[in-house]
């Protein structure tokens, strides 16, 4: 599968389980065409939705909001807005095209890179050609938004996001204890 637009993390030999937690997830939330696949690195699946990835993850802690303990296998859900080929000149152009779409001319950012067998891209260069091409003030600390690069292989996965889009469960389950 080479589109997606959700990054999912479970534990390593769950990734049947999860994909089955996932698709039955998305099927009760009313995606009724959901394509899940696994990848080759252990953990990962990903996952197009016809939600908006952002709208799916809010859908998911409604259900978890009812009840904490919904999921069993998912990890993590990362939203994703963007899929290109794991190219620094396609990354930074993607980003330099479509970064006004979600950051605001008043709000800091911050680069967050996933790399995962993909040694052919320098990270130190990466980033600095992307954050080159955004305009705003830089905050590592606390960004109002994260630009996250998941480069899995032959593909690489763009998200725009807010420290709270993505679905972290073990930390709504401390939140919610």
């Amino acid at each position: 599968m080479n589109n997606f637009n959700l990054l999912i993390s479970t534990s390593r030999f769950n990734e049947t389980n999860a994909t089955a937690e996932l698709w039955f997830t998305l099927l009760i939330s009313g995606d009724k065409y959901p394509i899940i696949s696994t990848l080759k690195f252990p953990g990962l699946i990903i996952a197009l939705s016809n939600y908006n990835p952002k709208e799916a993850i809010l859908k998911f802690k409604e259900i978890l909001f009812k009840d904490s303990d919904y999921f069993q296998y998912i990890l993590k859900i990362v939203p994703i807005d963007y899929v290109c080929e794991p190219n620094v000149k396609t990354i930074s152009l993607l980003i330099q095209n479509h970064y006004r779409e979600y950051i605001n001319k008043n709000e800091t950012f911050r680069i967050s890179l996933k790399r995962r067998k993909h040694e052919n891209i320098d990270r130190n260069r990466l980033i600095t050609m992307v954050a080159k091409k955004i305009d705003n003030k830089v905050d590592l600390e606390n960004p109002d938004k994260i630009v996250r690069i998941e480069i899995l292989g032959n593909l690489c996965g763009i998200s725009f996001l807010k420290q709270d889009d993505i679905l972290n469960y073990h930390k709504l389950k401390q939140m919610d204890s």
